[in-house]
């Protein structure tokens, strides 16, 4: 048979877990009134556009979606023969610390 003092100990310990969880439930409902009121008194800024006067008739648009690049992407390391010409690797040889030895065939 349980002795009485641990039915006290269990209903303490339970009006604590309800307590923290109404509390915690409170702290939940304050900071979602707080974003949902921070977005009123927010308003969008608009960046001003680079020419003066805006066009009349929108860009066309191009079947593909293929946007162009200025300038020209690069590879990180050129192929062999470009090396030979002079190109130069945009990034530079890996330390040695991370290169791996060479496998041994089996």
């Amino acid at each position: 048979m349980a002795p009485i003092n641990s039915k006290r100990t269990l209903r303490r310990d339970l009006w604590l877990a309800a307590g923290l969880l109404g509390l915690g439930a409170l702290v939940a409902i304050v900071s979602l009134t707080e974003i949902k009121a921070g977005h009123l008194d927010q308003m969008a800024q608009a960046t001003p556009s680079a020419s003066p006067e805006p066009s009349a008739t929108p860009a066309e648009s191009k079947p593909g979606g293929t946007r162009p690049t200025t300038p020209a992407p690069e590879p990180a390391r050129p192929d062999v023969e470009a090396q030979k010409e002079g190109a130069k690797p945009a990034l530079p040889p890996a330390p040695a610390e991370k290169v791996a030895p060479p496998m041994d065939k089996k």
